[in-house]
C-alpha cells in the first residue's frame, strides 16, 4: 500500500488551500526531479566486473558485426573508414568524462542523463524532462540488435533469410530477453558476464584470424590489396560522412551503461567504479574493433564488403574458413553477441525508463516504479518490450536496421547538443550539433543506406520532439488554464523502498474538488 507525501503544498492562487493531513506529511528534503531512495529497492548487484561487463555487453552486440559495410559504402574508402573507429571512441572518451563530472553530483540515483537533464534544466518546470521522458519512451527499442540476431542466426542454420522469417526470429528473441530482465536481476546481470565474457573472446579470435590473413597463414591470396591505397575513391559528401559517424558511434553505444545501474553498484564510491568500468570497457572494445576492421579488409575485396549490408562478419569467416563451417560458427557467435546486448540493453534502458516514471512525468509512476513481484522493475521492461516488437511490426524488414538505428540515434545527439559545459566536451557538442545537420544533405548516388527518403530518420525524429513540446503545452500550460487548476507534485511511497512523484491537480476553486481529487 502506497504512502502519499505532498512535496509542495503553497496556495498558487486565492482560494486556494490544504487540509491538516496534508501539511502533515509536507517533506523539506524533495527536490527538482524523482526523489531519492535512500533502501534502493533494486538491490546492489554490480561489481566493478559486472560495471566493465554491461558496458561491454551492449557495445559489442550487432556494430562491429555489421556497420563496417555501411560505413565503407558511405564514406569510399577504407583508409577513411578505418579513421572512424578511431574518432568515434574519442567522443566517447569526452561523454564519460562529462558523464562522470555529473554523476559525482548524484551517486545516489540510477537513470544517467535522465537525472542529469532535470537538474540542469529545471525552468521551464517539467519541460526539459517531459521532452526526454517521452522521447525516451518512444526510442527505447531493441529492434536493431534483434534483426542481426534474427539475420545471423538464419544464416547460421542454412535458412533463408526472408522478411517473414526475420520478424518471427527477431520477435522470439525479443520476447526471451525482457523475460530474463523482467524475472531476476541478479540473474540477468549474471548472463550478461558470462555472455560479454565470451564474445570479448570470440572478438580476439577474429582478431587474430586477421592476423593470420595478413601473415600469409591462410589462402588469402593478396591480403594487402585493399592496403596498397587506402584513400582511393573516397566520398566527400556531408551525408555520407555523417552516417558514417553515426554508426561507428552506434557501435560504441553502451560505454555509458554502468551509469544507468550506479545505484545498484555494489561500492563505497560507486562514481567511481561506474568511471573504471566505461574507460576500462572504451580501451578494450576500441583495440578490438579497430583490428576486427582491419582483419575484413585484409580478407574481403572492398566491394563485396561495400555491397554486405549487415553480414560482412559471415562474408570474412567464409572466405577464411570456407562457407560451410566459418560461416555457421561465426553466425552462431553473432547471434550470441546480439542475445547479451538484448539483455544488457533492457536492464540499463529499464532502469532509465524507471526513472523517468518516478518524476511522475508518464501515467501511472506508482505501477512503472514499482519493482514487485521480482523486486525488478518489470514495468519499464515490459514497456520497453511493447515497442520495440511494435516498430519491428510496422518498419519494412529489408529497412529494419539501418532506419531504426539511425532514427534512435538522431533525437539522442539532438539532446546532448543541449548540454552546457566547459571545453573538455566542446568536441562532443560540436559533432552532435554537426550530425543534427549533415544528415539533411542529399548523399552522392549509391551512398544512401535506405531504399526510401534518405532523411526520413531525421523528419520522424523531429515529429517526435515536436510531439512531446506539443504534448508538453496541452498538458502543463492549456488544460490547466482551461481547467483553472495547477499542479501538486505527491511522494509516494511504496513497500521495498520505491518511491515516485506523482502529479494531481489542485483546482484554484475550492469548491470545485478537492485537492487529491484526479491525478495526471
Amino acid at each position: 500500500m502506497a504512502r502519499f507525501r505532498v512535496e509542495d503544498t503553497k496556495p498558487t492562487a486565492p482560494g486556494s488551500s490544504t487540509t491538516p493531513a496534508e501539511t502533515e506529511s509536507r517533506i523539506e528534503d524533495s527536490d527538482t526531479g524523482a526523489p531519492v531512495e535512500t533502501l534502493n529497492p533494486l538491490g546492489r548487484h554490480v561489481t566493478l566486473f559486472a560495471a566493465v561487463m554491461l558496458n561491454v555487453g551492449q557495445m559489442t552486440g550487432s556494430g562491429i558485426f555489421t556497420v563496417p559495410g555501411s560505413i565503407l559504402n558511405s564514406v569510399g574508402s577504407i583508409g577513411v573508414a578505418l579513421l572512424y573507429w578511431l574518432i568515434a571512441p574519442l567522443f566517447a572518451f569526452c561523454g564519460l568524462a562529462l558523464y562522470t563530472e555529473l554523476a559525482s553530483m548524484f551517486p545516489d540515483r540510477s537513470g544517467a542523463e535522465v537525472v542529469f537533464l532535470e537538474k540542469a534544466y529545471p525552468r521551464p518546470k517539467y519541460f526539459v524532462s517531459t521532452v526526454f521522458a517521452v522521447t525516451t519512451i518512444l526510442t527505447s527499442f531493441s529492434v536493431t540488435n534483434a534483426v542481426v540476431f534474427a539475420q545471423y542466426l538464419l544464416n547460421g542454420l542454412g535458412q533463408p533469410v526472408t522478411a517473414e522469417a526475420q520478424t518471427r526470429v527477431a520477435f522470439g528473441v525479443l520476447l526471451i530477453s525482457i523475460s530474463f530482465v523482467a524475472i531476476s536481476t541478479k540473474f540477468s546481470i549474471t548472463v550478461v558476464k558470462l555472455l560479454s565474457s565470451m564474445k570479448v573472446l570470440s572478438l580476439i579470435f577474429v582478431v587474430v584470424t586477421g592476423a593470420a590473413v595478413l601473415l600469409g597463414f591462410t589462402n588469402i591470396q593478396d591480403p594487402y590489396q585493399n592496403f596498397r591505397r587506402p584513400f582511393e575513391g573516397t566520398s566527400f559528401g556531408f551525408n555520407a560522412h555523417a552516417l558514417a559517424l553515426v554508426k561507428a558511434n552506434f557501435s560504441f553505444v553502451g560505454w555509458h551503461n554502468a551509469f544507468n545501474v550506479l545505484a545498484e553498484i555494489r561500492s563505497q564510491d560507486p562514481v567511481r567504479t561506474a568511471k573504471k568500468g566505461g574507460a576500462l570497457a572504451l580501451l578494450l572494445t576500441t583495440t578490438l574493433f579497430f583490428f576486427i576492421n582491419v582483419a575484413y579488409a585484409a580478407a574481403v575485396p572492398i566491394d563485396e564488403i561495400k555491397h554486405s549490408g549487415q553480414l560482412v562478419a559471415a562474408l570474412f569467416f567464409q572466405r577464411v574458413y570456407g562457407s560451410h563451417l566459418g560461416g555457421r560458427i561465426l553466425s552462431y557467435l553473432v547471434a550470441l553477441s546480439c542475445f547479451g546486448n538484448l539483455i544488457a540493453v533492457t536492464i540499463g534502458h529499464a532502469r532509465l525508463i524507471r526513472e523517468v516514471a518516478r518524476q511522475g512525468l508518464l501515467p501511472y509512476p506508482t505501477l512503472l516504479a514499482s519493482t514487485k513481484p521480482f523486486g525488478t522493475p518489470i514495468g519499464p521492461v515490459i514497456v520497453k518490450g511493447g515497442i520495440s516488437v511494435l516498430l519491428l511490426l510496422l518498419v519494412p524488414a529489408k529497412d529494419a536496421f539501418n532506419f531504426v538505428l539511425n532514427l534512435a540515434a538522431y533525437p539522442g545527439i539532438s539532446s546532448s547538443s543541449s548540454y552546457r559545459d566547459n571545453g573538455l566536451v566542446v568536441a562532443k557538442l560540436l559533432t552532435c550539433i554537426a550530425l543534427v545537420v549533415m544528415p539533411w544533405i542529399p548523399p552522392e548516388p549509391g551512398h544512401s543506406d535506405v531504399s526510401f527518403w534518405y532523411a526520413t530518420h531525421c523528419v520522424a525524429a523531429i515529429f517526435i520532439l515536436l510531439a512531446t513540446a506539443l504534448y508538453y503545452y496541452v498538458w502543463i500550460k492549456l488544460l490547466p488554464k482551461l481547467g483553472s487548476y495547477d499542479y501538486v507534485e505527491i511522494i509516494e511511497e511504496s513497500e521495498g523502498g520505491a518511491r515516485n512523484k506523482r502529479l494531481v491537480r489542485r483546482y484554484k476553486n475550492p469548491e470545485l474538488a478537492p485537492l487529491l481529487a484526479s491525478s495526471v
